[in-house]
């Protein structure tokens, strides 16, 4: 026998209609329309970057450091 026939089927036939067309039609109606879209998106940064910290020093003042250590051990 089949379940489809009975009232048990038909509810889950309707469940899955329900399931399936809630997410498609949201779907469809925010994608559609552009200022909804863009308003949706305003409401969360997606990406949020922290705020700029101080530049490293450049490679050449990187290598002359441990130059500048080793003159002044050796004055010393």
């Amino acid at each position: 026998m089949l379940s489809v026939g009975t009232s048990k089927g038909i509810l889950e036939i309707a469940k899955f209609g329900v399931y399936v067309s809630v997410p498609v039609s949201l779907t469809y109606l925010v994608a559609t329309d552009s200022k909804t879209l863009k308003k949706l998106m305003g409401l969360r940064p997606y990406v949020v970057y922290p705020p700029e910290g101080p530049r490293p020093p450049p490679p050449e003042e990187l290598r002359e450091r441990p130059r500048e250590i080793t003159r002044q051990r050796q004055q010393s």
